[in-house]
């Protein structure tokens, strides 16, 4: 929202907004996306309420929309849903100059990404979560930006979970040949990169394991084309 030049229409924002520090420092904190103070939503009188699958409770969606406040509970698992769902917010009324700066260059980054030539690609783990290793699967906004950005990603078919558990032996049988370690939702670190260096895997003999902004695969948004840019030179190198 406030990327769209939408700032001054955000009334409230929960613990874990965090961009931009400066804004969002003014405005009221309503906790947790699981953890909300529905009384102090409400005492706020929003005309909508921005809320995510993943990130929100049903309970509470279904709360305040008794207390008759709209709520848009969003839902991206694709690189196109998500720059779809910008030029979406933007509709809200964002200027036009806030549209060809932020959102025009979205969508053009994955049209280019979609339109992309198929060829050989690396073969990536990119872990979210140790004790247990979890990884991404195929149905999952971080999957969609891995293999649009070039990436083979070595669980996306693993099990019905969303988020798979992995083992060490699993990630050794998969053989990445890229690993990519976020800085969140886990804050992977120099001991996670040396215990997978540890590990007789391509990415660890050819010295590919990056840690990188945990951002680029799990924000949506105005931060998709840096994102496709950024993965796309690592999957590139040699």
């Amino acid at each position: 929202m406030f990327a769209l030049g939408l700032g001054e229409r955000v009334v409230g924002v929960t613990d874990w907004c965090v961009h931009p520090a400066d804004e969002v420092a003014k405005r009221p904190r309503v906790g947790g996306t699981k953890t909300p103070d529905l009384a102090a939503v409400r005492a706020l009188g929003p005309d909508l309420v921005l809320a995510n699958r993943e990130e929100n409770r049903r309970r509470d969606v279904a709360a305040l929309r008794a207390a008759g406040i709209p709520v848009w509970v969003t839902y991206p698992r694709t690189v196109r849903e998500g720059a779809e769902l910008l030029a979406a917010l933007a509709a809200l009324g964002a200027p036009p100059a806030r549209v060809a700066a932020v959102v025009e260059p979205v969508l053009a980054a994955v049209a280019a990404a979609e339109a992309r030539a198929s060829g050989p690609r690396p073969r990536v783990f990119c872990p979210i979560w140790r004790d247990p290793w979890m990884s991404v699967g195929r149905d999952t906004y971080a999957h969609d930006v891995l293999e649009r950005a070039g990436a083979a990603n070595v669980f996306a078919d693993r099990g019905p979970r969303r988020y798979p558990h992995v083992t060490e032996a699993d990630i050794v049988a998969a053989a990445p040949e890229v690993i990519v370690l976020p800085d969140e939702p886990y804050p992977f670190g120099a001991a996670d990169a040396a215990a997978l260096r540890a590990l007789d895997v391509p990415a660890a003999r050819a010295g590919r394991i990056h840690p990188i902004d945990g951002t680029l695969v799990s924000w949506y948004g105005p931060r998709i084309a840096r994102a496709l840019e950024t993965l796309q030179g690592l999957f590139a190198g040699g």
